[in-house]
């Protein structure tokens, strides 16, 4: 995840961006492009790790069930959860 800030593109490189986005995809030349890589086996988050923070929390207990019962089992409750409140988290940026 890069969170860092990137250069505004120049005036070429937005009017170069728009002329492709104009053109219909069978007339884009990608010719030059890398050879698909193959991706079947990545593991997604493997290397970004967030920091954690212990606390209590108070949730309801029909919300807790809920989560207990509708969670695969390749991922716990409390993962899901953290999941769901961070979806939320980035869904309001910039508010």
């Amino acid at each position: 995840m890069n969170t860092g800030a990137q250069k505004p593109l120049t005036p070429e490189q937005q009017a170069q961006l728009q002329a492709i986005d104009a053109l219909p995809d069978d007339q884009i030349d990608l010719s030059d492009m890398p050879e698909k890589l193959d991706w079947s086996k990545a593991k997604r988050g493997q290397f970004y790790r967030p920091l954690k923070q212990q606390l209590t929390v108070r949730f309801d207990a029909d919300v807790i069930d809920w989560f207990r019962h509708h969670t695969g089992p390749e991922r716990g409750y409390q993962t899901r959860m953290n999941a769901v409140l961070r979806e939320y988290m980035e869904g309001r940026r910039g508010e």
